[in-house]
């Protein structure tokens, strides 16, 4: 399916509809604006192939812009709209990007972006500025009828840069496939969440993120209605769940926390009842978050592991994960193996790389040194994730490879240990890492967000390693907690554990 064959059928359908604003584009507007966008793309000189990129908050025009290029051929680019001009540049630059659009809300960057980037034609969702050019009016001087050599595009994500700078994670080249091409994540998702015509899909992270994007333009495939909340806040999200009788979904442990840590009286007073599936990903979601969510909304959480490069993906049913708490389930895209640094493959209940076999071939753009590093000598791929499977085929994600401690010679997974931190009912949010140490290579360092900021301190720092001793192994203890009033976390849930930890080997440095 492809929205054009669902605005034939009901173009009044809701496709979008934004939250808290209640701005709405139908399936037939939808179709309107695509066109428009992919006709303007070829009067810019934009060929198939190449590639246009947006940085936006969440708003209508994110999918105006991804189906306009997704069904003229071309690659499009979703840029952070929490990036400094420096790095939104680097990726226009990087990803080779002819069109970039942005909006009042990173009015800040613009400025600057236009003197950093060049031989791109720039658009804002405003009124024009200086350096760019408005992109309604540019979308009304177009046609509102399909471009004469429509062929399928495809997005070009560009990782969170949580371990370097970001790579764009490249697919296989746009062919001259029909855009309305048939797609395995749409069958996917409707498999796995029962999502069909009749849902209505929730969105409540950034759409410049890879799962929050694909699986909503998936979910438009299928012909569903599509909420997507403009900024994520906890009751807002229940208010919506409960106004737009929301059937579906897809959020991040994150949102859980932040949801579960609402007073009792205002949890119980919204209406979950809509509710028929929902799933999880981008990080790890500690037993104890998991095992409440199921308790309050029923076991309808259910959760996947895959990574922007289409590589492989496992999946886990709440039910089954009742019986195998803390697995994020088992294959249903390529073959999952576990295998030791030399690319061997180890036996079950042995922790090791987790690499999958069979998937979507992909490479890093611009990067063929970092293509060939994630694959072992049998051409099996990595998102460099740790774990194991047990005899039966669940896998279970340790921690990131890069985010290891290593102290004393002991290898150390801070995940273990922010996942018995956040538990604690004084800590919001819990980040992990390696410090320098002179005697054992690097210490263990915990970094607290309270829920109360007036809670940061001594007495709270004794209260949690207390805490921690009662749960984990002493070499696992940390041997230094500081607080900060939030940790640098995109709102897909992922952590920027790499700038904390650089801070505190910074500091020793100087």
């Amino acid at each position: 399916m492809h929205p054009r064959h669902i605005a034939t059928a009901t173009p009044e359908k809701p496709a979008v509809i934004m939250e808290p604003s209640g701005s709405t584009l139908t399936y037939g507007e939808l179709e309107a604006r695509a066109n428009q966008a992919a006709q303007l793309f070829r009067a810019l000189g934009v060929k198939r192939g190449e590639a246009v990129a947006f940085c936006l908050e969440n708003c209508p025009e994110v999918f105006e812009f991804c189906w306009g290029a997704q069904r003229a051929g071309l690659y499009f680019v979703p840029i952070s709209s929490r990036l400094t001009p420096a790095e939104l540049a680097y990726i226009v630059e990087d990803s080779g990007a002819r069109v970039l659009l942005t909006s009042g809300q990173v009015t800040a960057a613009r400025a600057e972006v236009a003197k950093l980037t060049t031989g791109v034609t720039r658009f804002t969702t405003g009124e024009a500025i200086d350096g760019y050019q408005a992109w309604a009016e540019a979308l009304a001087a177009q046609p509102k009828t399909p471009i004469a050599d429509e062929s399928r595009g495809m997005v070009m994500f560009y990782s969170s840069g949580t371990t370097g700078r970001p790579k764009g994670v490249a697919p296989a080249a746009p062919s001259d496939d029909p855009a309305d091409t048939p797609e395995l994540l749409p069958q996917l998702v409707g498999h796995l969440l029962g999502a069909t015509a009749e849902s209505i899909y929730l969105t409540p992270a950034p759409l410049y993120h890879a799962a929050p994007l694909g699986w909503t333009m998936a979910i438009q495939r299928l012909g569903a209605t599509t909420v997507i909340l403009e900024k994520f806040d906890a009751e807002l999200a229940l208010d919506v769940i409960a106004g737009q009788r929301i059937t579906h979904g897809q959020f991040v442990p994150t949102h859980f926390v932040r949801m579960l840590k609402l007073p009792d009286e205002v949890r119980q007073a919204k209406d979950i009842s809509s509710l028929k599936a929902v799933i999880h990903a981008a990080a790890p979601c500690p037993v104890p978050v998991k095992e409440a969510m199921i308790e309050w909304w029923g076991p309808i959480v259910q959760e996947y592991y895959a990574g922007s490069e289409g590589n492989g993906m496992t999946f886990i049913s709440a039910q089954e994960w009742l019986s195998h708490k803390g697995s994020v389930g088992k294959a249903v895209f390529g073959t999952v193996h576990i295998c030791s640094e030399e690319g061997d493959e180890l036996p079950p209940r042995s922790e090791g790389l987790v690499y999958f076999e069979g998937g979507n071939d992909f490479s890093y753009h611009n990067d063929p040194e970092k293509t060939r590093e994630v694959r072992n000598k049998h051409g099996w791929s990595t998102l460099g994730d740790i774990g194991w499977m047990d005899e039966d085929g669940y896998l279970y994600l340790t921690d990131r490879k890069s985010f290891m401690i290593i102290s004393g010679g002991v290898n150390i997974y801070p995940q273990e240990i922010e996942n018995v931190l956040v538990d604690h009912p004084k800590v919001m949010d819990a980040a992990v890492v390696g410090g320098p140490d002179p005697e054992m290579g690097e210490r263990v360092i915990a970094v607290i967000q309270p829920v109360d900021m007036a809670d940061a301190g001594e007495d709270l720092a004794a209260e949690l390693s207390t805490y921690c001793r009662k749960h984990l192994s002493g070499v696992k203890i940390p041997r230094q907690i500081d607080f900060m009033a939030e940790l640098p976390r995109a709102q897909t849930g992922k952590l920027y554990k790499r700038l904390l930890r650089d801070r505190y080997w910074e500091e020793a440095s100087a």
